[in-house]
């Protein structure tokens, strides 16, 4: 497996944390992948064989060649059905409203092919990011794209700083704490944070706080399960381990290992 990510230039770093590029050979026996929401809308191009996704009831889905995939809210699971090729754009959490074209909330949970968001444009950008060779010939192509369709007046300073406060406290922080510090009203913060980035300020917030203890986990840093409840805060280790299947389907002991791995290489890294 050939995993890279590359920086965006400094006019889109603001919206865009990375650009990523995954290389994997067929499987003999295809592994499904846990995907856990990290609070960040993907824009995907398969350039090799196209992904399944499994449905709530059990069903799967061909993915899109071409998609912008919305917020997640549940896990999502995944298998590959081929040979991997694949360039991602992985937006700021609130970084992809200043090129949407529906509601950001009706997109949570959807992969949303780009020529439905973009018509003609979509399709033509689909069409070069295949034919380009190398992820810089990539990059190049999307970001000409993007910059071509960015709308300014829909960059709100407010909810940059309002995620920042999040950032900052690892997601620890209540609404009325985070209405506190920003002297925004509540009730603005949740129209507001919901609108650009797809989700509440308690789900985004409970997302962050998770991608901070899934980090630890994968690095090491604890002791005992237990401890690292402790050390993300979490009120009681039954509050952990509900909150972490609410996001990955496991309890923490069950999505040790290569669940971990997988999920941290496709949503929880810049």
């Amino acid at each position: 497996m050939n995993y890279q990510t590359f920086q965006p230039r400094p006019e889109l770093s603001s919206l865009i944390k990375c650009y990523w590029t995954l290389e994997s050979p067929e499987e003999e026996i295809p592994q499904q992948q846990t995907i856990v929401p990290d609070g960040c809308m993907e824009m995907i191009f398969h350039y090799g064989d196209l992904y399944k996704q499994y449905m709530d009831d059990g069903q799967a889905v061909v993915q899109p060649r071409s998609c912008v995939f919305g917020q997640l809210t549940q896990p999502l699971v995944i298998e590959p059905t081929g040979t991997t090729g694949m360039f991602s754009v992985r937006f700021q959490h609130e970084g992809f409203i200043p090129f949407a074209t529906i509601p950001i909330k009706e997109m949570d949970d959807k992969a949303i092919p780009l020529d439905r968001l973009f018509g003609e444009d979509g399709t033509e950008l689909e069409k070069n990011m295949l034919q380009s060779k190398t992820a810089e010939e990539k990059i190049r192509t999307v970001e000409e794209f993007l910059l071509k369709k960015l709308d300014a007046d829909a960059i709100d300073r407010m909810v940059q700083s309002t995620i920042d406060t999040i950032l900052t406290a690892n997601g620890q922080i209540s609404i009325a704490e985070l209405s506190r510090q920003t002297n925004i009203n509540r009730r603005q913060i949740e129209r507001k944070i919901s609108s650009a980035v797809g989700l509440s300020p308690k789900q985004l917030s409970k997302t962050i706080r998770l991608q901070t203890t899934l980090k630890l986990l994968l690095s090491k840093e604890f002791t005992t399960l237990t401890a690292l409840a402790h050390e993300s805060e979490y009120y009681d280790q039954a509050h952990f381990i509900k909150d972490f299947k609410e996001f990955t389907g496991l309890t923490p002991k069950e999505f040790y290992g290569e669940h971990l791995k997988m999920s941290l290489l496709f949503f929880g890294t810049d």
